[in-house]
């Protein structure tokens, strides 16, 4: 179903930034044009129903490994503008963060430093372009996993630790400029963008709690006048799965009677010492309740031996199939586009 986007008042943005921006393919588009669609204007209800199709048994063909050029710090979102460019959030940490040992000021490790970046590539890897979203010394420098709406892509730029503080901006991909939305005082990860209802969710570190923001409401009701805003609502996600660490809005799938949906992937590391292991995964989730409504596990790694869903995902239907996008590896990263075979649908 399409819908026109919003004109929501975000004509009261609290910064815009300048741009410190890199471009080794000077002449080659930021963004293709006419903009694509957005999952929630295309194909989010095809998404969901080939969903149902998966399950444990489920066969996954790799259909290409496409180097990305240059250093990809840690990969955390990616957006697919079509076939021909992708648009990847990543930290680049410059001073680690050191645990406490203990809490202290209700996190549990230092700052540490470095730089939230977007990068965009082209449909074979070749880098055109790198932006950095921050400034030396800002302690909100991890740009998590990222959405497209249509017209803009939104990031949260949070310190690099849980309970602390964090931002969410919005950039247009045909130029990289930001604007600064709203500042919480809480970790944030993940993000969409719920252009029908005028909203963003948010998950903060480890995915374990969702925070709503009706972007609708004038400037003030927020206390954003003072800089930092109230969520409308906050939800616990009930799903110890896997932490969620990038998710796609998938609009208001008609499968599950107009409920507001998202695919998300991550991992998580269930058990400790010798015997852990990294367990990734993916699920349609209710953006509302953060109920996942059906979930599967990822077995596939990287060359590296990285759970594929370590942080990036996106996803298209291709033909009828469902296609995933996975960029798991930090610095030289590689893209894996796995198609997915249907199972039986009798899974015993």
């Amino acid at each position: 179903m399409h819908f026109p986007l919003l004109l929501i008042p975000l004509l009261h943005p609290l910064t815009t930034h300048a741009l410190n921006i890199t471009t080794p393919q000077p002449n080659n588009p930021f963004a293709p044009s006419p903009l694509p669609p957005s999952h929630a204007q295309s194909d989010g209800d095809a998404i969901v129903s080939l969903f149902q199709t998966l399950g444990r048994t489920t066969v996954w063909t790799l259909i290409s490994q496409t180097p990305f050029q240059g250093d990809t710090y840690e990969p955390e979102g990616i957006v697919r503008l079509g076939p021909s460019r992708y648009i990847v959030s990543a930290g680049e940490y410059t001073l680690p963060t050191i645990p406490y040992g203990k809490v202290i000021n209700g996190t549990d490790r230092t700052a540490g430093a470095g730089f939230a970046h977007l990068i965009v590539f082209s449909g074979n890897g070749t880098r055109i372009a790198d932006v950095t979203l921050t400034k030396p010394g800002e302690v909100e420098y991890h740009n998590g996993g990222i959405d497209f709406d249509g017209e803009w892509i939104w990031c949260t730029i949070a310190q690099y630790r849980p309970n602390t503080t964090a931002h969410v901006v919005r950039v247009d991909p045909r130029t990289l400029e930001q604007t600064t939305i709203l500042r919480y005082d809480d970790h944030l990860g993940g993000i969409v963008h719920d252009v029908q209802r005028g909203s963003i969710t948010t998950l903060n570190w480890g995915a374990r709690n969702a925070s709503t923001f009706d972007l609708r409401r004038r400037p003030g009701g927020y206390g954003w006048n003072a800089g930092v805003a109230k969520a409308a609502s906050v939800v616990r996600n009930p799903s110890y799965f896997v932490d969620y660490q990038d998710c796609k809005f998938l609009g208001h799938s008609r499968l599950y009677n107009g409920r507001a949906v998202m695919l998300c992937s991550g991992v998580a590391t269930i058990g400790s010492g010798a015997s852990s292991y990294n367990l990734g995964g993916v699920a349609i989730v209710d953006v509302e309740t953060m109920v996942p409504l059906m979930e599967v596990p990822i077995t596939m790694r990287s060359v590296l031996g990285t759970p594929v869903t370590q942080n990036p995902v996106e996803v298209s239907v291709e033909d009828g199939k469902l296609r995933l996008y996975f960029l798991p590896d930090q610095h030289t990263s590689i893209l894996y586009v796995y198609e997915a075979q249907p199972d039986s649908p009798y899974e015993f």
